[in-house]
């Protein structure tokens, strides 16, 4: 029998079935559709906590999602999360650039996972691993090369903004963090190892397993992120394009409990200056007009940067040199000149 009380409606259910629509008598009788976690939520009750691209009280729902979101460890202590096809060439040198929206600040700043790729498994302090969180409001980027942890902390993030943006890189033991406008942060990794060297998927929002404790002592991050995180990007080479993770590009092997976020990011950023925020497909930017650039058009372009308009004009090697009114020209061995134009 069918009762509704205006938003909490369920079902009467008759002898040995139970479940919101009388689906099942237990997980032994897997009601769940479509390779769903079935949990017993108690002796004669279930819950389908929903693979990759499936909805619904029994995951029969199909659902398009271009803007992952994740809602955190739920009730049961699963968390949810995509895995994607191990990163390959990560070794020694690798980029990624991500955007995230929080989906309420007070939880989502505490100890949530955004990413992590390593040798998963032995919780050994000199297992290789690559981790990105939040913890107390801040941005906290870890790795390990087999000889310590290096770990840089960004200051805490500005609360105002709806999304924001990280971009961080390793090259042997030197680790970038950028996040938002702030100013880019540098560390170098103890020890004498130099290369990265992981087997686990990429991991993004959470873990498969129950709990995180299989994971490297490194941060460790208690629970899965709570919001959305999307335009994941990431190069092994100065010389590569950026690329979705993932075999084919952009297209993860697993995951569980994810929704589509709900805004369209256009609608959430604030570019500053004159920027347009444009969206393509999954992707969301700020397009900046001449002399402004950074994730939400807020830093300015120095007269001898690339994206100058007009360029510069010191020739042959030289290396501008910004002054309080223009610019100068330092001239390599062999050349002359206000421009470095002549022999």
């Amino acid at each position: 029998t069918f009762v509704s009380d205006a938003e909490n409606w369920f079902c009467e259910c008759p002898k040995l079935y139970s479940g919101k629509l009388c689906q099942f008598a237990t997980c032994d009788e897997n009601p769940c559709g479509n390779g769903a976690t079935c949990f017993p939520k108690s002796r004669r009750d279930a819950v389908c906590l929903c693979p990759y691209g499936r909805s619904g009280i029994l995951c029969n729902d199909t659902i398009d999602i271009s803007h992952p979101s994740f809602n955190g460890t739920d009730v049961f202590g699963y968390t949810s999360f995509l895995s994607y096809s191990t990163i390959p060439n990560i070794t020694f040198y690798y980029e990624f650039h991500l955007k995230f929206q929080l989906a309420n600040h007070h939880s989502a700043l505490q100890d949530n996972l955004i990413f992590f790729t390593g040798q998963k498994g032995q919780g050994l302090n000199g297992d290789d691993f690559l981790e990105l969180g939040l913890r107390n409001g801040r941005v906290v980027y870890s790795y390990n090369l087999g000889s310590g942890t290096a770990t840089i902390i960004s200051k805490p993030l500005d609360l105002t903004l709806n999304i924001h943006v990280i971009h961080l890189g390793r090259y042997l033991q030197k680790g970038w963090l950028k996040v938002d406008d702030q100013k880019n942060k540098t560390i170098t990794s103890p020890g004498r190892l130099v290369g990265l060297n992981v087997f686990s998927q990429f991991y993004l929002g959470g873990y498969r397993e129950y709990t995180p404790e299989l994971l490297p002592k490194g941060p460790r991050f208690k629970n899965s992120f709570q919001g959305c995180i999307f335009d994941v990007q990431v190069r092994t080479s100065m010389n590569q394009e950026f690329k979705s993770p993932g075999t084919p590009e952009g297209h993860p092997n697993s995951g569980r409990s994810v929704g589509q976020c709900k805004d369209s990011p256009c609608s959430l950023i604030k570019c500053r200056n004159g920027g347009k925020c444009r969206e393509s497909g999954s992707t969301v930017y700020c397009d900046c007009l001449t002399g402004w650039k950074g994730a939400f058009c807020t830093e300015t372009v120095s007269v001898c940067e690339p994206e100058h308009n007009p360029p510069h004009l010191c020739k042959q090697g030289g290396t501008c040199v910004p002054l309080p009114n223009g610019y100068t020209c330092h001239c390599p061995l062999g050349a002359t000149g206000a421009y470095c134009e002549q022999g």
